[in-house]
């Protein structure tokens, strides 16, 4: 089982930028496809990002797309989301996410999960 553990949510002001990390043990995670979904307080959890196993193909909600860049070293067995020009509509629990095939990564199947971090974007 792996397990996700992430880093680097926090407060910032809107326009500002965060680099969330995710960093995975137990098992490495370079046949996995990879992954963050956010949940706002008192919305449902949404997808924000996924990578496949190559770094190659990269996928975005409409919502972050243009400012958001996922990225992953494999090697370090780590994930990463660059957040620039943040808004308070990012105010959120960002999770780290893992799982087998790239069926379905729109949706909340995925197989592993972290914790969260949490990201405040003020105004």
């Amino acid at each position: 089982q792996v397990r996700l553990a992430e880093s680097g949510g926090g407060l910032v002001q809107a326009g500002g930028s965060l680099r969330l990390s995710c960093q995975a043990s137990r098992q490495p995670i370079h046949t996995l496809v990879m992954g963050w979904f956010r949940q706002a307080p008192g919305k449902e959890r949404e997808f924000v990002a996924a990578i496949d196993w190559s770094g190659m193909q990269k996928y975005y909600s409409e919502s972050v797309k243009g400012r958001f860049t996922i990225s992953r070293d494999n090697d370090r067995s780590r994930v990463y989301l660059q957040m620039d020009n943040l808004g308070p509509e990012d105010t959120a629990v960002y999770y780290c996410t893992g799982k087998v095939g790239l069926e379905a990564l729109r949706t909340t199947t995925w197989d592993y999960w972290g914790q969260g971090t949490r990201v405040t974007v003020w105004s």
